[in-house]
């Protein structure tokens, strides 16, 4: 028997008497798994490795601003009384997801398409009710594992390689929730919205944004031959206008008659706080002359001249200019308790010879010969930094690897931040006459005209009126 969910007033105030009714009224119909709000640790957890991993976006002015738009959502929720994490997430990806616990997050990537303060809250809501539902079954839970991995090394390194062999281009973190757990999500997040003040209908205009990049996807995969993303796996088949949806967030509105609290968005706030977003892939590093910086995780390192670097899925490369010799970087969490000397014994590199303890800039670490490797970890933060160098002739090349990993230290507070060619969202006002094609003439970047129209909400064909603010990228 399939429990239509959300059917009218009467389902819909069922469902405000709190998550143990949803687990067990519910659980039937849509095969929740023991422990309705999934198992907070495990979100803690992964919640620490990608703040460790570099994960935040820097803008703590943004990170607060959203953080308080979801607690005024978690005070209507299901679970006013339990404590919610709200980040802003440092990817260009069209997505946003929670963990179990109360942890919430939306990518730079999907906030850039937001037009208010309202769809912002849209969102959040959303996963704010996958939280209160108890929708994170073990299995989900299990798979964030690998792409939590997948984004953190996509964030460390700037490259997109493992995070799109993993599936994380524009889909869910938690996948398979369900065509119903996400109807659930909406009408519940509606509800939040509807006693937050927002207006519930802009969980529709989310949609259409995150239809209109479907469409988008859609039309580069026909001759790319890649596979069309989705948001949450259910908006592939969930149309625009789909009644069901519809219905669910009409009803949130007629709980209480109709009445509403007042709007809490300051006019232009949204405007101020997304002005200066990052757009696009993030600038993770800045190279100067035989020295490489890691802006992300602020750490530098010099190279001799010639040599190259370059950030991979996996690691950061250092490598000779004929292909002799080259270092690789990769980073652990560091293991609480464990010497440096300790966590490169457990590495697996085998026997290690002519040890010696690193202590540089501030950072403790050690060093030795493993084989025909030079290997080294050194501690900075929450983070062990691993390096593994190989040569064609070790002995002649050992001293030159060294070098390089005595010079890694903390970047100054005067050095590079942010390299200049990265794309940031700025606002203006259309002027008499502009087009979307004369307003993307001067933009640098691959299909330009189509990308300013996905982030002001006109895609594939609307124009703006003169004397609209909208977003382009400089």
């Amino acid at each position: 028997m399939k429990l239509h969910l959300f059917e009218g007033k009467e389902a819909m105030l069922r469902i405000r008497h709190g998550t143990a009714l949803l687990c067990a009224g519910i659980a039937a119909s849509v095969l929740l798994l023991p422990g309705c709000a999934g198992n907070p640790s495990v979100g803690e957890e992964k919640h620490g490795e990608i703040l460790e991993q570099g994960g935040l976006y820097d803008n703590p002015t943004l990170q607060a601003y959203v953080h308080r738009v979801g607690q005024r959502l978690v005070v209507n929720s299901d679970d006013a009384g339990s404590p919610f994490t709200f980040t802003v997430i440092d990817s260009p990806d069209i997505n946003a997801f929670a963990l179990p616990g109360g942890f919430v997050y939306i990518n730079r990537g999907l906030l850039a398409y937001l037009e208010s303060e309202a769809e912002l809250a849209g969102v959040l809501a959303h996963e704010i009710a996958h939280v209160t539902a108890g929708h994170h079954s073990e299995q989900q839970v299990a798979g964030v594992t690998n792409k939590v991995v997948a984004t953190t090394a996509y964030i460390l390194t700037g490259s997109g390689g493992l995070a799109n062999a993993s599936n994380m281009y524009g889909t869910e973190l938690v996948s398979g929730y369900g065509r119903e757990m996400e109807l659930e999500a909406d009408g519940l997040g509606a509800q939040y919205m509807h006693a937050s003040g927002y207006n519930p209908d802009a969980l529709l205009e989310v949609i259409g944004v995150l239809k209109s990049q479907e469409q988008y996807q859609r039309v580069n995969a026909k001759s790319g031959g890649k596979k069309v993303a989705t948001y949450h796996g259910l908006y592939s088949t969930h149309p625009r206008n789909d009644q069901r949806l519809k219905k669910v967030i009409s009803t949130a509105s007629e709980l209480d008659g109709g009445a509403q609290p007042d709007d809490p968005s300051v006019p232009g706030e949204f405007q101020r706080y997304i002005e200066g977003l990052a757009w696009g892939d993030s600038v993770q590093s800045q190279r100067a002359e035989n020295r490489y910086y890691h802006n992300k995780l602020a750490f530098t390192f010099e190279h001799p001249p010639g040599w190259s670097v370059k950030a991979g899925a996996k690691a950061i490369v250092a490598n000779a200019p004929d292909g002799s010799a080259d270092l690789a970087i990769t980073v652990a969490r560091r293991q609480q308790g464990a010497t440096p000397r300790a966590v490169l014994e457990n590495k697996g590199f085998g026997e290690l010879g002519a040890g010696t303890v690193l202590d540089q800039a501030g950072l403790t670490g050690y060093t030795a010969i493993a084989g025909e490797r030079r290997v080294a970890v050194l501690d900075y933060h929450d983070l062990s930094y691993v390096f593994e160098g190989k040569a064609q002739d070790v002995a002649a090349t050992d001293a030159t690897l060294l070098e390089i990993i005595e010079s890694f230290r903390p970047m100054h507070p005067g050095e590079p931040q942010a390299a200049g060619d990265g794309h940031y969202i700025h606002f203006i006002q259309v002027p008499q006459g502009a087009t979307m094609t004369s307003l993307a003439a001067g933009i640098s970047l691959p299909d330009a005209e189509a990308q300013l129209r996905l982030l002001n909400g006109l895609y594939p064909r609307g124009e703006p009126r003169a004397g609209d603010w909208i977003k382009t990228i400089r």
